[in-house]
């Protein structure tokens, strides 16, 4: 399968790339193709204009915007599911990452999401993930049930993304499995058709 691994914190001393590092490291293990993309990286605009309004001819004040996405869209086109890894910012979604998401949709229909959720203390950024489950149902890539938080990220995970706790080393396993479950259940069904 391939996976999109959403990173959407932009900020300078995040802890959200060792979380990117696990479930990248997690995928490949399993034998996926596992592509980070990161926010701070990619360092887009607020959303003024989506990739479809401007993918087929952007005018030349888009110019670099569209250099930015169009790797994003060939990618897109390619993944079986999106794995969305989210800090919590005051309760919410971290804009970064709202800003991410917003500039596509067409390319995330009918593929599962997956939430792998973390924060510096003991929610593990569940009241984000809340947040996130409407927003990804509202873009066509509906979260699978289960949630993978990460609480006092910093404890539990290496800076190159080991795990240094037994909870997040031994026990995340049924969430990988049910994430490949719902790719391979969905990529069958995308096969046959979709409903539009």
């Amino acid at each position: 399968m391939v996976v999109a691994v959403l990173l959407g914190s932009v900020r300078s001393e995040r802890m959200g790339v060792r979380a990117a590092k696990w479930v990248v490291a997690q995928l490949e293990k399993r034998g996926h193709e596992a592509v980070l993309v990161d926010a701070a990286e990619l360092k887009l605009p607020l959303l003024d204009k989506m990739w479809k309004e401007i993918k087929d001819h952007p005018p030349a004040k888009y110019a670099k915007l569209h250099e930015k996405l169009a790797p994003l869209a060939k990618l897109y086109a390619r993944a079986d599911g999106f794995c969305i890894v989210s800090a919590e910012y005051n309760h919410s979604i971290p804009p970064g990452m709202s800003n991410l998401i917003d500039y596509f949709l067409e390319e995330y229909f009918f593929r599962p999401s997956a939430i792998v959720c973390y924060s510096i203390r003991s929610f593990g950024g569940m009241r984000a993930a809340m947040q996130l489950r409407a927003l990804l149902a509202e873009t066509g890539m509906p979260s699978i049930p289960s949630i993978q938080p990460i609480p006092a990220i910093g404890d539990a995970l290496s800076a190159e993304g080991v795990a240094l706790t037994q909870e997040l080393a031994e026990k995340s396993g049924r969430f990988f499995d049910e994430f490949e479950w719902y790719m391979r259940a969905m990529k069958r069904e995308r096969e046959k058709g979709v409903p539009y």
